[in-house]
């Protein structure tokens, strides 16, 4: 298993969730669609040739996100993975995968 952690402005939590749920992740026995998420502040300064969904290039930025986590069976954590980035607004979303260990 792996757990899957990103951040994403509240104007596109529930599509994102709603994406990386479809690929297959937040699974956990005989429940979907589970995950954590709490919010919080990001912080960004975009540098030239950047595209920014918000914000301007130069300028710190500081925006409400929200930080959701969820487990993913590695079969598919790959397709979660390109599920978030085809959902997410941001050029460059913030996410890491760690592996988990199961016992």
């Amino acid at each position: 298993m792996f757990k899957l952690t990103f951040y994403v402005p509240e104007s596109h939590l529930e599509d994102v969730k709603t994406a990386v749920f479809a690929a297959g992740g937040g699974r956990i026995g005989d429940y979907d669609s589970c995950c954590w998420q709490c919010v919080g502040q990001g912080q960004f300064r975009p540098l030239d040739g950047a595209d920014p969904f918000t914000g301007k290039v130069g300028v710190l930025e500081s925006v409400t996100e929200f930080r959701v986590e969820l487990v993913c069976d590695e079969a598919c954590i790959k397709d979660v993975v390109q599920a978030l980035k085809k959902a997410h607004p941001y050029e460059e979303p913030a996410y890491d995968v760690m592996a988990t260990l199961n016992y």
